[in-house]
């Protein structure tokens, strides 16, 4: 039991690690567009997910929003940095605490999420199971934060990208079709292989 939970452990805080390295490296774990960032932080998020549980998988992904939350606030903010944050704002755009529900909420489901998509198919098909515990646990994000920007501040948010507000909820189904989806597709792939390889390396995952 103590070896397990030292594992456990050493496991938690090796997805730590590097969810926090990707975040503060420039152009790895959030790259910037034209209306939001494209993310790849996730992907660890899902993978902890799957071999620790919801529990360890909903705290990577409050490590995820924690990173957004600080370079948004202080590392690397922008014009839009207020739907992420309520200490950060440039200009006229008004925020408040509900960008802390769009920083964290959305991020720590990816944690919980993946974690019983894979639990209720992995019986049937590991490699299906796998792969929609991706794409699912990608698009949790990708929906929830281009919603709640549109629902809490979308006035304000089309405003700061200088962008008329009636057409902004077209941007936000573009953002994501043409990034979200995509995502998507590559967080499956690479849960998947990375999973499975870690998996066979040790049989008690």
């Amino acid at each position: 039991m103590k070896n397990t939970k030292l594992k456990e452990f050493v496991i938690l805080t090796f997805f730590t690690a590097i969810i926090i390295l990707m975040a503060f490296t420039p152009f790895i774990g959030y790259i910037p567009l034209v209306f939001t960032k494209a993310t790849t932080i996730h992907i660890p998020v899902i993978i902890g997910s799957i071999i620790l549980g919801p529990k360890k998988g909903g705290f990577l992904g409050f490590v995820f929003g924690l990173t957004s939350f600080i370079n948004n606030s202080f590392v690397s903010p922008t014009v839009t940095s207020f739907v992420f944050t309520p200490i950060y704002t440039l200009g006229n755009f008004d925020t408040n605490w509900l960008s802390l529900v769009i920083c964290f909420v959305p991020r720590i489901l990816v944690g919980v999420v993946p974690y019983y998509v894979y639990k209720f198919l992995h019986k049937k098909s590991e490699t299906l199971s796998l792969l929609l515990a991706g794409v699912i646990g990608s698009l949790t994000n990708t929906l929830l934060v281009m919603n709640m920007i549109y629902f809490f501040f979308g006035e304000s948010y089309a405003a700061a990208k200088e962008a008329s507000f009636e057409g902004f909820y077209y941007a936000i189904l573009t953002v994501i079709g043409t990034n979200g989806v995509p995502e998507a597709i590559v967080a499956a792939i690479l849960v998947c292989a990375i999973t499975k390889a870690l998996k066979k390396a040790d049989n008690s995952l």
